[in-house]
């Protein structure tokens, strides 16, 4: 397996935020290292070498198409991009898709830094506003709409903490406790969807009484959720994250898949763990937050369980 001399680009958890950042929430998403892509010439998979290599000739024609009509965000290389798609050029990723955790992003990411002539790559607060620009247009193709904010992290493979649509900023994230306290992956094992979701989201916006709770407590336990994790305060961190996972339960049915809404609810009621969507839901991941790791592991013996911080 020959890899190209380019860095690995790392998935991504949107630890708060998911669909509150459309509104104008905080947000706050991390670099996950448990799974990585890169280009390569060679896999011997065959089947996995001719598809990806497809639809990286499908993605490349889409950014033709930009160029064409003087659309693409920045400057690509797009004949060398050809060139490599035409030796069986690859990505090769373990990332899974439609997980939420940014296959697409990864891939957006290592186009960018390894086919564009003029890259930025500062944390100065314009530097990332223009590079989530640039990546919004060009991961586009994937969900119809993107916030760019997926292949940002992936590139800058930094924690972001999203003040608003005009403020965001490298930072830092506390040091892991040695407390029971941990946030965890659950996987469920399904695809979801982004892009039908995100319509679903936007039309929900048009009703005052879905807007005005999406600004009034969803934005309220979101934020104060960030504030909490990154103050290091794990009480306060349960306890707005569990009036979050209650009105998500409450307000974004179709964002969970019907088999764990009752484990949903199980949570809320024993208090062994809250859970959360990580991302734009449906499937993949569900983030799930716990003061007694042993304790919402024995709860949810049925389920994988993947920490990602302890606090």
């Amino acid at each position: 397996m020959s890899v190209i001399k380019d860095s690995l680009f790392y998935g991504k958890i949107l630890l708060f935020g998911e669909y509150g950042i459309i509104e104008d929430s905080m947000g706050l998403s991390i670099p996950y290292n448990s799974y990585k892509g890169s280009f390569i010439f060679h896999s011997d998979d065959e089947k996995f070498s001719k598809d990806s290599n497809k639809e990286l000739q499908k993605y490349l024609s889409y950014l033709d198409k930009l160029k064409t009509e003087s659309k693409l965000p920045c400057d690509l290389d797009l004949e060398s991009f050809k060139i490599d798609i035409s030796k069986g050029m690859l990505f090769d990723s373990s990332i899974p898709q439609g997980y939420g955790v940014g296959s697409s992003g990864a891939l957006v990411a290592a186009i960018y830094n390894k086919y564009c002539f003029n890259k930025l790559g500062s944390t100065d607060n314009s530097d990332i506003l223009e590079l989530k620009r640039i990546f919004g247009e060009l991961e586009s193709y994937f969900h119809g709409t993107s916030s760019g904010l997926d292949p940002l992290i992936c590139y800058l493979n930094l924690p972001i903490l999203i003040k608003s649509k005009t403020e965001l900023g490298t930072v830092g994230l506390p040091e892991q406790g040695e407390s029971k306290g941990a946030i965890f992956l659950l996987n469920t094992g399904l695809t979801g969807k982004t892009q039908p979701l995100v319509n679903h989201f936007l039309e929900r916006c048009k009703e005052d009484g879905f807007r005005n709770m999406i600004k009034n407590q969803f934005k309220k336990y979101n934020d104060a959720s960030i504030e909490a994790f990154l103050n290091k305060d794990g009480k306060g961190l349960l306890s707005n994250v569990k009036n979050l996972s209650k009105i998500v339960l409450d307000n974004f049915k179709p964002m969970i898949p019907k088999a764990y809404q009752k484990l949903w609810q199980d949570g809320l009621d024993s208090n062994a763990y809250y859970l959360k969507l990580c991302g734009s839901g449906g499937g993949g991941f569900i983030l799930g937050f716990t003061e007694d790791l042993d304790n919402a592991r024995t709860k949810l013996n049925d389920y994988q369980l993947d920490v990602i911080h302890n606090f």
